[in-house]
């Protein structure tokens, strides 16, 4: 089971990214997935959430800026980010609550992080 994430990259002040993250491997259900990020010097934290129902959930500091989505299907978690601010550059890491075929319960997995620049 991994995860791969995707769609980091540099951007000025107020533009957008799409982030993407897609789960592969034998998977036989996913729960919760979701966003996290570590500035430099800063501790990891939570930027969204979304369950396998769709609810979700946002850090305030990303709230109407950010959008979470997932496609389950196609195994994916997305992260849209609109009118990003210099304090939003950081590695963003997804994250998936997976139980695999062959295990016996939900364990976390992580992509490998996607670097976000906002700069000008």
């Amino acid at each position: 089971v991994q995860l791969q994430a995707s769609g980091g990259g540099l951007v000025q002040p107020g533009g957008s990214l799409r982030l993407s993250c897609a789960a592969s491997g034998s998977i036989f259900s996913i729960n919760a997935m979701g966003w996290y990020r570590q500035a430099p010097g800063k501790q990891r934290e939570l930027v969204a959430r979304i369950t396998s129902e769709g609810s979700t959930n946002y850090v305030d500091s990303v709230k109407g800026r950010f959008t979470i989505s997932r496609d389950n299907a196609k195994k994916m978690v997305y992260l849209q980010m609109n009118s990003l601010k210099p304090e939003d550059t950081a590695v963003y890491y997804c994250n998936a609550a997976i139980l695999p075929h062959y295990g016996t319960g939900y364990s976390d997995y992580w992509g490998q992080g996607t670097l976000v620049t906002v700069s000008s």
